[in-house]
């Protein structure tokens, strides 16, 4: 195993024995009024758990897989949102970027700069992200193994930043399915960087649904017991009040009133490995 790797963002630490971290939010940003409302209720919950929590919320969704899909606000709308609830809600934002152009607009408001799975070998992309100096989390594509993110590592590591942060999102099984290995939080977590758990994004059935993306939300939970028994070092969770009726990944987000169980039964799994 490699030196592990110290990633703090806002005094939230994650890796090593700290606890587990909590990056939730809805997939994308709906309305100014239902982010807020939710950045809030996430927060409270986050308190009740005990557990530290990062927001995250897409101002754009570049990759749906239908042109008539809602893809978001738009990064100048979506940014302005997202910087209200840093200031008015008190807590540190994730958001994702699809271009290099991009960044420049966000590296100010953002405490954390997600690469999407389908960019994350982008070079020109991971380079300019990566010089900002912010800490970078970066989702594990679909089609590789996990061993291959060393090679993303490298990029942002010549750039003098070390504050990586992978996240495993799902392996392609076949047409329209993906399958979360555990091994892969192992593996990836042996390279010295902390994991983090999309146990929300693993369940999805991609281009399921044909026009959209289809979903097992059952297997959330149990998804989530599994990754925190193998010792991630985060949970992403896209959450909604009302799921069914949410203008993005509506087969995969967690009910924000299941958000509470959950966690603090991820907690209790997490506690039971530390006392062995």
């Amino acid at each position: 195993m490699k030196k592990k790797h110290k990633i703090e963002v806002n005094g939230i630490v994650f890796g090593k024995n700290n606890p587990l971290v909590l990056i939730a939010g809805p997939c994308v940003i709906e309305t100014e009024k239902e982010c807020c409302q939710i950045a809030e209720k996430i927060k409270n919950i986050a308190i009740k758990a005990n557990i530290p929590f990062i927001f995250k919320a897409s101002y754009d969704k570049a990759n749906r897989s239908s042109i008539k899909s809602y893809r978001g606000p738009g990064i100048k709308k979506g940014i302005r949102i997202l910087s209200k609830i840093k200031k008015e809600v008190g807590v540190p934002i994730l958001s994702d970027v699809h271009c290099c152009n991009e960044i420049d607009m966000v590296q100010d408001v953002l405490d954390v700069i997600q690469i999407p799975a389908f960019l994350c070998r982008q070079t020109d992309l991971l380079l300019r992200a990566a010089k900002t100096g912010i800490p970078i989390n970066i989702k594990k594509g679909q089609f590789l193994a996990p061993s291959d993110v060393k090679h993303i590592a490298e990029k942002v590591l010549s750039t003098g930043n070390k504050n990586i942060i992978f996240t495993e999102r799902g392996t392609m099984f076949g047409y329209n399915n993906l399958v979360a290995d555990m091994r892969s939080i192992v593996i990836m977590k042996n390279m010295g960087f902390p994991v983090v758990f999309d146990a929300t994004h693993s369940v999805q059935l991609p281009g399921g649904m044909g026009q959209t993306s289809g979903g097992q939300r059952d297997m959330i939970e149990p998804l989530t017991n599994a990754a925190v028994s193998v010792g991630c070092d985060g949970l992403f969770i896209e959450t909604h009040e009302k799921p069914e009726k949410a203008l993005s990944d509506s087969a995969t987000m967690l009910p924000l009133k299941q958000l509470l169980p959950l966690l603090k039964k991820a907690i209790r799994i997490r506690d039971a490995l530390k006392s062995e």
